[in-house]
């Protein structure tokens, strides 16, 4: 019995040690596992097609490291640039003179029974515009000086994607025999994760590049400056919790207005309002994520507890930790009910 229960203490160290190790590439290997997971049901019929899953699982995992290499410079350098270049167009227009300037004055000019200057605000504004070129270009030398860190959590997670498309059923076995719980828990947790974390990462990707696609069509109808930018900043704003995409299509609406196009910006607010959000949010994220959501508080909770944690991909991260503690929270309280009914 004792030497059982040393085992035990031997097997935990030893968990805590791999635990330990990985940590500082633990974003990656989960982030790999999910795209294993979008992947497998492709990999999986391929592999029986050809009867060679391991050339089968290398190249898969060599097309999503093209994709994602590919669409990060990409719309990295896009974005980085077009910032810049609508920033430098925004100080300008704020200057006397400028069609932001007169917007500017005619919104604010109610400010001044309060004495609120409006120079100063308009002076603040251009401050403000030079800082997000100079923040852009900071930021491109940030993305440079770290991608040797970058291109390590990617190797990283293409490692954990291999092993999991080729050895997943192997690692199911090997946790359900190492696992304290019963076999049928453990295995109901793992297909939980396996689902929560699919579902997850796709609605978020894809949903998001739904969401930039669909702004980018109405920014290019309503002549918006710029609007396959705008359609990418809108697709990262899809990331950020509460705020969204709206941090980009309203202000685009208002330029509009600026302008004096107002037939034009009535339409792209209401392009943004019906399409980008209302279509997106409860047309094809349900598709991709099905109809059992969590409640709003927790979603909320998972998003931001996530992010600040994680960084952007706690985005991802919190909601599947948050979706596997809910199942572990089920898995209990069935359990309770279970004994109580055997007891009564």
């Amino acid at each position: 019995m004792n030497e059982r229960r040393a085992l035990g203490w031997l097997a935990l160290g030893a968990v805590a040690a791999i635990l330990w190790l990985a940590r500082p590439f633990a974003t990656g290997l989960f982030l790999g596992a999910l795209m294993a997971f979008i992947v497998y049901p492709l990999y999986d019929r391929l592999a029986r097609l050809t009867g060679r899953p391991t050339a089968v699982s290398v190249l898969t995992v060599l097309a999503t490291a093209t994709i994602i290499v590919g669409t990060v410079v990409e719309f990295g350098s896009l974005f980085l640039a077009r910032a810049v270049v609508l920033a430098n167009l925004a100080r300008q227009q704020m200057h006397p003179g400028g069609a932001l300037a007169a917007w500017v004055d005619a919104m604010t000019s109610w400010l001044a029974r309060f004495g609120v200057s409006t120079e100063s605000l308009m002076e603040s504004l251009r401050g403000g515009a030079g800082d997000i070129a100079s923040w852009s270009a900071g930021m491109a030398s940030s993305l440079a000086s770290r991608t040797l860190v970058t291109l390590l959590g990617l190797f990283f997670a293409l490692l954990a994607m291999h092993a999991v498309l080729c050895h997943w059923p192997r690692i199911v076995a090997a946790l359900v025999a190492l696992s304290p719980l019963r076999h049928e828990y453990t295995r109901a947790l793992l297909d939980e994760f396996r689902k929560v974390g699919r579902t997850t990462l796709a609605g978020t990707l894809v949903t998001g590049g739904a969401q930039g696609t669909l702004a980018a069509i109405g920014f290019w109808i309503t002549g918006v400056p710029q609007p396959v930018f705008l359609g990418v900043a809108t697709a990262l704003a899809s990331l950020v919790p509460a705020v969204g995409t709206l941090a980009v299509w309203v202000p685009a609406g208002l330029y509009l207005f600026a302008k004096g196009h107002l037939a034009p910006a009535v339409i792209e607010l209401a392009w943004g309002a019906v399409v980008v959000v209302i279509f997106s949010d409860y047309v094809i994220r349900p598709r991709l994520v099905g109809h059992e959501a969590m409640p709003a508080l927790l979603t909320f909770v998972a998003l931001l507890g996530g992010f600040e944690g994680l960084g952007l991909p706690g985005l991802v991260v919190g909601p599947v930790i948050m979706g596997l503690a809910v199942a572990v929270l089920r898995l209990y309280a069935r359990e309770q009910e279970t004994r109580r009914a055997a007891r009564s």
